[in-house]
């Protein structure tokens, strides 16, 4: 029995389109948010200082080194008859969506001669608030991927079809951006780019939003918990003894480093081509072979384990950035040259993109599974507060250094009307280094997350020792409790 266990399949077809539908909801408004286009509009048309938004990005960073695992660790102890997870994917995604329209209305709200002290206390308060219940309906909803099924086949169906979903419906939110912003600066359309910004984020809002919220009202917590409820104390001590996850944190923070490169990206298309809309052309051919990769993941992981996966994309992106970046050096303002050339390489990173997309979740899962073998305590909530919280801090230190670095290589904006700004570079190298930041220093700063695998050790017959000897456990725990939608 425990060895069918990964084999049987427990999640229907409506449970998991739902689930990926949810997620594509809660990424039309996060890439927008978690991308370099929140610094565009702080920067750029809100008014703000880069350094002011760097300085915000730099404290919201450290505080989710806190408030994350924290948020996560009141999630554990949660017990309702409606799941511990549950409960705030019903009731997260309205305020959520609240936040997320009054981050982008600044401009609305204080108006056109607002003082940039004003500006700044509002982009402060507002993007708190939206971190905050991002936070409560994140974690939860990435825990759900964990205890929707004990099956790890099962698991790896939902988590790939939530982002083949999203990837879909979720992703088509940065294109409209881009297009729109274009026909703003081209004066085709009535509305300037606060406006533009504003008008994404309402859709983000309140479209979004209700898809967000299917993730609550159609899912179901299947994987007995433990009868215990964790401390919060007992949810920091799960995060330091377990090892397998302590390695991924450890990754996926060193991995923030490079990130510089996507930040960069929106101010390479914004002021160097000055075609915010060209991404969707570079970006097409690879989308297109994100949506065939989903159906490769099965075969692919039968090769490859996720540890040698992550390895071979840590090189893939090391030889293809250093080539862009040198093919491209003298013509990356040549749309005939710069398009093929990103074209190319957006293809192979979109292969390993969409993989990648589904490795840390299922591997955070498999984490969990080795806690429980190991303690018998099951923590979903801290444990993917870690993913939460090191997307979250992959875009503050991104963020941070990239906002840091603006008037360093001399990029600036000054407002010349309330509703249009002038571009201003410094120096005749600026757009050089731009392009420099955008591909070479994200190809040899991706070497640094792949240190702590080389002592990840949870792979082949380990693992699969874990996940057979929890298959056996959890026939015992299902007749201590139900399963998982009931107090004790």
């Amino acid at each position: 029995m425990a060895q069918n266990n990964g084999d049987i399949r427990y999640v229907g077809v409506k449970e998991t389109v739902a689930y990926g539908i949810a997620n594509a909801g809660q990424c039309f408004g996060y890439n927008i948010i978690a991308g370099s286009y929140l610094s565009l509009f702080f920067v750029k048309v809100f008014g703000v200082p880069p350094e002011a938004v760097a300085a915000m990005m730099l404290f919201l960073g450290l505080w989710d080194t806190i408030n994350d695992p924290l948020m996560g660790t009141i999630i554990d102890k949660t017990r309702t008859r409606y799941g511990k997870l549950r409960p705030y994917l019903l009731i997260v995604p309205i305020p959520l969506g609240l936040a997320t329209i009054a981050l982008f209305a600044g401009p609305q709200i204080l108006g056109e001669n607002a003082e940039t002290i004003s500006k700044i206390i509002y982009m402060f308060i507002t993007y708190f608030i939206w971190e905050l219940f991002y936070t409560l309906g994140d974690v939860p909803f990435w825990g759900m991927s964990a205890a929707i099924s004990p099956s790890p086949s099962d698991r790896t169906r939902v988590i790939s079809s939530a982002r083949f979903i999203s990837g879909i419906l979720g992703g088509i939110s940065t294109p409209i951006l881009t297009v729109l912003m274009d026909l703003s600066n081209n004066g085709a359309i009535p509305l300037s780019l606060s406006q533009v910004f504003l008008l994404m984020a309402i859709i983000s809002g309140t479209f979004g939003m209700a898809l967000f919220s299917l993730s609550g009202i159609c899912t179901k917590e299947r994987v007995v918990q433990t009868i215990k409820e964790p401390s919060v104390l007992d949810g920091f001590k799960a995060l330091v003894k377990n090892k397998p996850l302590l390695l991924i944190v450890i990754g996926n923070v060193l991995s923030a480093v490079s990130g510089i490169g996507g930040f960069f990206q929106a101010y390479y298309y914004s002021e160097v081509v000055e075609m915010n809309s060209l991404t969707i052309i570079i970006s097409l051919p690879g989308t297109i072979l994100g949506f065939v990769t989903y159906l490769l993941i099965p075969k692919i992981k039968q090769k490859f384990d996720n540890r040698q996966i992550i390895f071979l994309n840590g090189f893939v992106r090391l030889v293809m950035g250093t080539l862009v970046f040198i093919v491209g050096l003298k013509f990356f303002t040549n749309l005939w040259v710069v398009v093929p050339l990103l074209m190319v390489q957006n293809l192979l990173f979109s292969f390993f993109n969409t993989i990648n997309m589904v490795i840390p979740t299922e591997m955070i899962g498999d984490t969990i599974d080795y806690m429980e073998w190991k303690t018998g305590e099951r923590n979903e909530g801290v444990s993917f507060s870690v993913l939460t919280f090191v997307g979250k801090l992959t875009g503050s230190i991104s963020g941070t250094i990239g906002n840091l670095l603006l008037p360093v290589i001399g990029l600036s904006f000054v407002e010349i009307s309330a509703t249009e700004t002038m571009t201003v570079k410094a120096y005749s190298y600026t757009d050089t280094l731009i392009w420099g930041m955008f591909t070479l220093a994200p190809a040899i700063l991706g070497l640094l997350p792949l240190i702590p695998y080389i002592w990840y050790d949870l792979t082949g017959d380990k693992l699969q020792q874990v996940r057979e000897e929890m298959a056996e456990r959890r026939k015992v725990l299902s007749a201590q409790v139900s399963g998982g939608d009931e107090n004790e």
